[in-house]
């Protein structure tokens, strides 16, 4: 494998939660590093920590849609249960950028490609999609552009 000190990092986290005996960090913890082993597979490719950040924040974006439609439903201690495996998946994400070093990206990649409408949007998400993954929320990244762009 390649560089995966994040694998290595979680796979010591599962070995100490089931030593504690912690079901919940264990399993959420063995479930994440099954979807790494998963796309290993399917991909027919290494994993990287690239890689690895990429799926964790597939998950958390999957357990907040989840929690969100627990919450609908009246189903808080599901609704709670998925919010806990949240914060287990994200202590092994990088750090998160600030909102305003996000938009001082976002205003520098538009002036560089002379961005000036809506109709550049897609131009200038790929650009910071491949600069800003795993380093922002994409959303709240596509969100600024929209802002910026709309001025």
């Amino acid at each position: 494998m390649a560089d995966n000190l994040i694998l290595a990092e979680i796979q010591e986290a599962v070995k100490t939660a089931m030593r504690e005996r912690n079901k919940e960090a264990s399993t959420t913890l063995r479930m994440a590093i099954s979807e790494f082993k998963k796309e290993e597979i399917d991909k027919k490719i290494e994993i990287t920590d690239f890689l690895i950040v990429t799926i964790l924040h597939k998950m958390i974006k999957q357990r907040k849609d989840a929690a969100s439609q627990f919450t609908d439903a009246n189903r808080q201690e599901l609704a709670d249960k998925e919010i806990r495996e949240i914060d287990i998946l994200s202590v092994y994400l990088p750090e998160q950028m600030k909102e305003s070093d996000i938009v001082a990206n976002i205003a520098q990649e538009i002036a560089l490609l002379g961005a000036s409408s809506m109709q550049d949007m897609g131009k200038v998400m790929g650009v910071l999609k491949s600069k800003l993954q795993g380093k922002a929320d994409m959303s709240v990244v596509s969100k600024k552009v929209k802002e910026l762009l709309n001025t």
